[in-house]
């Protein structure tokens, strides 16, 4: 080319440039600056971006990142939560379930044992007949006839008191000692302790006694009766009261003398 566009002399040594040497000159050298620049860029590329093809850019759209981030990916994310949920479930479950200190109530004190009071002795309630004070009852209360109350005087051999019973007789004086009758409910002999009945069927049921008039004393041991209206004869010429009207037994029921002072009964000893 620039053979076809230079020429000179070569006789005389000197370069005669004419209009188009100079243009084409002048285009060779830019075309030559051109390709040395595109030579030192290529040179500054390493050698597998020299033949990577370039994604065109789309105005509005975001160019895509050269490597993806693992947290955008789902199947990451959701295995994240499970992990989460289940490490809330887990330790929420043992603070639930963790040992709970509870308080120990203030300790009681141990349950009292309550004893129950002795019920009361109705014998304590009864006259006790003693040499300081032998009244047992008074006229007023014993007015009616065939009434009866209970009483204990003391044994002055044994010491014990033993109980008796006050009965007041008919067709008598209240005012004498023989308007009534004392004698110890303790059979005279054993263990049996005497009864004064005054149901007239009673004695017809259990004691099979049909001539009853009137109360009656009862042996319930050996269904012995003693009419309190009659008197007996004891060995050596000994009167008392209380004949037997049926049964076994050998005499009638100890005897308890009596005194009335005013209006006092007083049981003075018994037999």
């Amino acid at each position: 080319m620039l053979l076809g566009i230079v020429y000179g002399s070569t006789i005389t040594g000197q370069c005669i440039f004419s209009p188009a040497a100079t243009e084409g000159a002048l285009v060779l050298s830019a075309l030559s600056a051109k390709d040395k620049s595109t030579t030192n860029s290529m040179s500054d590329q390493s050698p597998p971006d020299r033949y990577k093809a370039e994604m065109p850019q789309i105005p509005g759209i975001a160019a895509p990142s050269s490597s993806r981030s693992p947290l955008n990916n789902p199947t990451v994310r959701m295995v994240g939560v499970l992990l989460t949920v289940l490490l809330v479930v887990f330790f929420g479950g043992r603070w639930i379930l963790r040992p709970r200190h509870v308080e120990a109530p203030p300790a009681e004190p141990p349950p009292q044992i309550e004893v129950p009071s002795p019920a009361p002795d109705p014998n304590a309630a009864l006259p006790h007949a003693t040499q300081q004070d032998p009244g047992i009852a008074t006229i007023t209360e014993m007015a009616q006839t065939w009434s009866s109350k209970q009483f204990f005087i003391r044994n002055g051999l044994t010491g014990e008191n033993v109980p008796g019973l006050l009965i007041r007789l008919p067709g008598s004086s209240a005012s004498q000692a023989n308007g009534y009758w004392a004698f110890s409910m303790n059979a005279p002999y054993g263990n049996c302790q005497l009864e004064y009945i005054t149901d007239l069927a009673k004695l017809k049921s259990e004691y099979d006694f049909n001539a009853a008039k009137h109360p009656m004393v009862g042996n319930p041991c050996n269904r012995t009766l003693y009419d309190p209206t009659k008197m007996t004869n004891l060995p050596g010429n000994v009167w008392v009261r209380g004949a037997i009207a049926q049964g076994s037994d050998l005499r009638p029921p100890l005897g308890i003398e009596l005194k009335v002072q005013g209006k006092a009964i007083q049981a003075v000893r018994m037999e």
